[in-house]
């Protein structure tokens, strides 16, 4: 029997941002699930983001923002990714987005949109529903 390896998450915070309570919970939360879980910590620029995930060859990136520059930063990393041959490992995130940039947000790429409020079984759950540990490619669309 083939043995299938462990779902692999970048957990992220890209930006100036240093709230990172609500980055540290959910990256335990995915351990405590049984994901492998690497955490960049704060001030990440989306450069060492994706560099981290190339490295570590993860499934997938989670990103958590606060300060409003997810227009600039997600964008950029969904670049940077399709630039390093790396598109199939995706990317959600978590934090405050404006209701307006969320269909923006997923229509570049961004798999999923987590809120304040977001419960940690929702998360993992949909993460485990949607995300292949094999390649970080959507299962479900």
């Amino acid at each position: 029997m083939e043995k299938v390896r462990k779902l692999r998450i970048l957990v992220a915070k890209p930006g100036l941002d240093g709230h990172d309570r609500g980055a540290r919970i959910v990256a335990r939360a995915f351990r405590d699930a049984g994901f492998e879980v690497i955490y960049t910590g704060c001030h990440q620029t989306p450069e060492q983001i994706v560099s981290s995930a190339i490295q570590e060859d993860v499934d997938l990136i989670g990103l958590s923002i606060l300060s409003g520059a997810h227009t600039y930063s997600f964008p950029r990393i969904i670049e940077l990714l399709e630039e390093n041959n790396a598109g199939d490992i995706s990317v959600v995130g978590g934090g405050i987005f404006p209701l307006e940039d969320i269909p923006k947000l997923k229509e570049i790429g961004i798999k999923e949109l987590f809120e304040p409020g977001a419960k940690l079984k929702d998360i993992i759950d949909w993460v485990s529903s949607n995300i292949s540990p094999r390649t970080g490619a959507m299962l479900k669309k």
